[in-house]
């Protein structure tokens, strides 16, 4: 199978290439495929069976005043890459957020809720979804994500064991809820999605289970060795941001059992795979 993968110097796109390694793959970086350029689009998809579209802009507090260059990139680019993935008779597998939804509900998202983002990032990711499934329905596939942490790049889990370096305690939010996911996971999830038959829709790639970014923190504290009675409790009263933060993150899986594809595993056991085999750990520190 020939993959094309995009905004692939990113978490996901890295552990994508790793998960890929033994297939045909065209990994294309933001300077390899500006994905708001239609003709180059349409000319890099040619010749591929599946486009991973890891591409986006993810700035959430930056997307509040420049909320077109989001949009450029979030709607307008996964529209270019439907349009050629159908003109091309590839699958299209982009990748999505969990801030399409409000998150004021109190039971998982399933996959047809209704899209309700609160802020600019999330309305310009909630775009692009539409852009996908109208320009692609029979070939279009959506993968929302959420809590993101790997190997490759800036993510919380790294941030905390750095901080635990640095800092006797930690202040944790409790009042958000959603599931840490570790893209080495979401990557092997992704293939198993590109390479069965299960239909076009939109899924949720996520690990199982829930817990708070307190919860997740006491746990990366606790794989890692650390006491986890260094994290503290506090609030989003205390992390006032310019973008608003959906406090509740969790999304169904029923996609995937109705796909007959098996689901991600819990959060946990990510997460303790990813700390010890050393592909979650402590920045080293700068100079």
């Amino acid at each position: 199978m020939r993959y094309l993968i995009t905004g692939a110097a990113g978490m996901l796109g890295r552990d994508l290439q790793t998960v890929l390694a033994d297939q045909s793959v065209t990994a294309l970086d933001r300077a390899g495929l500006d994905i708001t350029d239609p003709d180059a689009v349409h000319a890099a998809v040619a010749g591929h069976d599946v486009v991973i579209n890891c591409a986006a802009y993810t700035a959430v507090d930056a997307a509040e005043t420049d909320e077109d260059a989001a949009y450029a990139v979030n709607a307008l680019g996964p529209r270019n890459l439907a349009a050629a993935a159908a003109a091309h008779g590839a699958k299209l597998i982009h990748i999505s957020t969990d801030y399409v939804f409000a998150g004021n509900a109190t039971e998982p998202y399933a996959e047809d809720t209704a899209r309700a983002p609160l802020n600019a990032y999330g309305r310009t990711k909630a775009a692009g979804e539409e852009f996908v499934l109208g320009e692609h329905p029979t070939g279009g596939f959506i993968v929302r994500t959420a809590w993101i942490y790997g190997e490759h790049g800036n993510n919380f889990a790294a941030t905390m064991l750095r901080l635990a370096g640095s800092h006797p305690t930690v202040s944790v939010v409790t009042d958000q809820v959603g599931q840490p996911t570790w893209t080495r996971d979401l990557a092997t999830q992704l293939r198993l999605l590109a390479e069965s038959d299960a239909p076009a829709g939109v899924y949720h790639g996520t690990n199982a289970g829930q817990g708070s970014w307190y919860d997740f923190t006491q746990a990366i504290f606790t794989e890692a060795g650390l006491d986890p009675a260094r994290v503290l409790e506090t609030d989003s009263a205390s992390f006032v941001r310019p973008a608003p933060r959906p406090a509740y993150s969790v999304l169904s899986h029923a996609g995937w059992t109705a796909a007959g594809l098996p689901i991600m595993r819990d959060w946990r056991e990510a997460l303790h795979e990813a700390i010890a085999s050393g592909a979650i750990h402590a920045p080293e520190p700068t100079a």
